[in-house]
């Protein structure tokens, strides 16, 4: 049986649990909402299910065996395998949550700002309907290429082991996780256009920490920010999108104003995503 979206991204990025336990299952192209385990309100995407873009229209097919390409793929791997047991393993570890408001507060620091529910709720809601959005769009590449990962090919633990089973039945190509956390650079770059720099930084290191996890290829994580930026791309035609980017906006300039800035432990943070990228 054909694994639906929305099964594929509860299995392969974690993508809000309690929806993937209560959720009937929907065409491969039916718009569906998610419930948030921080709230009893549904969550929901910005784009109709007509209007999220076509990964499998979109994407190459992912490096045969034997291609140059896949040789890539395997340096990189042997480079990030390196990790395990490093403070860059231990945030790979807290990358791979996407669940709210730790999903979000992954770009405290770039942002400079303190992210909670009681602080920044718009910028939260902002961040739970793009989530909807990107990490949808990879359901068709996904299911087209079921691309095996690399812990399958080299034997070698991954970051979150208890997820190990359902990653085994999903397809590697490309990186949910990588297109939900360009999705979010993207888009936070226009809430806080003075720290573009840094948030797509920590955007892309977020991509890579699928690296470290050993869960994906850099290929996929590459082809996961191409399937980001075509749905950012296309939020922009949504009313209500823009509106929450402009409320989103005025909610951090006003912490700003006020001299708040983030609580997080950014020179940890930095000394090991800067260890290996």
């Amino acid at each position: 049986m054909h694994k639906t979206i929305l099964q594929t991204l509860c299995i392969g990025a974690g993508l809000m649990l309690a929806a993937c336990a209560n959720t009937p299952p929907p065409n491969a192209r039916q718009s569906a909402g998610q419930t948030d385990p921080t709230t009893a309100a549904p969550t929901t995407g910005y784009l109709s299910a007509a209007a999220i873009p076509s990964s499998a229209s979109l994407l190459p097919a992912p490096p045969s065996p034997g291609s140059a390409a896949m040789a890539r793929d395997e340096e990189i791997n042997r480079s990030a395998l390196a990790m395990n047991g490093t403070p860059r393993w231990e945030w790979a570890i807290r990358d791979s949550v996407l669940t709210f408001p730790a999903a979000a507060k992954t770009f405290s620091c770039a942002m400079n700002i303190p992210v909670s529910e009681d602080r920044t709720p718009r910028l939260i809601a902002l961040l739970r309907r793009t989530l909807v959005d990107a990490g949808r769009a990879t359901g068709e590449a996904k299911q087209l290429y079921m691309r095996t990962r690399p812990f399958v090919v080299n034997g070698k633990p991954i970051c979150t082991p208890d997820r190990e089973a359902g990653l085994r039945r999903d397809g590697s190509y490309p990186s949910g996780h990588s297109s939900v956390g360009w999705a979010f650079g993207l888009v936070l770059s226009e809430v806080s256009p003075q720290q573009t720099n840094a948030i797509l930084a920590r955007a892309r290191a977020f991509g890579q920490s699928r690296l470290v996890c050993n869960v994906h290829w850099q290929s996929d994580v590459e082809e996961g920010r191409m399937v980001a930026t075509a749905v950012v791309a296309q939020l922009h035609s949504e009313p209500a999108f823009r509106d929450d980017i402009a409320a989103a906006r005025v909610e951090v300039e006003a912490l700003r104003a006020q001299g708040l800035t983030t609580d997080g432990n950014c020179e940890a943070e930095t000394q090991a995503l800067n260890s290996w990228k």
